[in-house]
């Protein structure tokens, strides 16, 4: 089981970002896809999750209205889209699917101006 993220980078307060996830090693389409990021000195908290058929989400109050989780199941991937950022979402942002020990490298997002 393999989660590869991408898309992470330097931006500033107000700005977006676009982070993708690609998954292997088990059926994608099956499984509910969570994102979760960690910042420094904090423990790792859960952002989004999203259904296997993508028609339920569930977000954290603190990125409500402002991040949208979605996934292409037929490349295996899941998709983050964060608008209006803010320092506070300065992070290292993974992927997840429940009941896997693995967690991949995670991509860092740094929103300062």
């Amino acid at each position: 089981v393999q989660f590869v993220e991408s898309g992470g980078g330097l931006v500033q307060p107000g700005g977006s970002l676009r982070l993708s996830c690609v998954a292997s090693g088990f059926t994608f389409s099956k499984y509910v896809m969570r994102w979760y990021r960690q910042a420094p000195g904090k423990e790792r908290e859960l952002v989004a999750g999203l259904s296997s058929d993508g028609d339920n989400t569930n977000y954290a109050d603190s990125v409500k209205g402002r991040f949208t989780i979605s996934r292409a199941n037929v490349k295996n991937t899941v998709y983050l889209q964060m608008n209006d950022l803010k320092p506070e979402d300065t992070a290292v942002y993974y992927c997840h699917a429940p009941g896997f020990i693995n967690w991949g490298q995670g991509t860092q997002v740094t929103v300062s101006s």
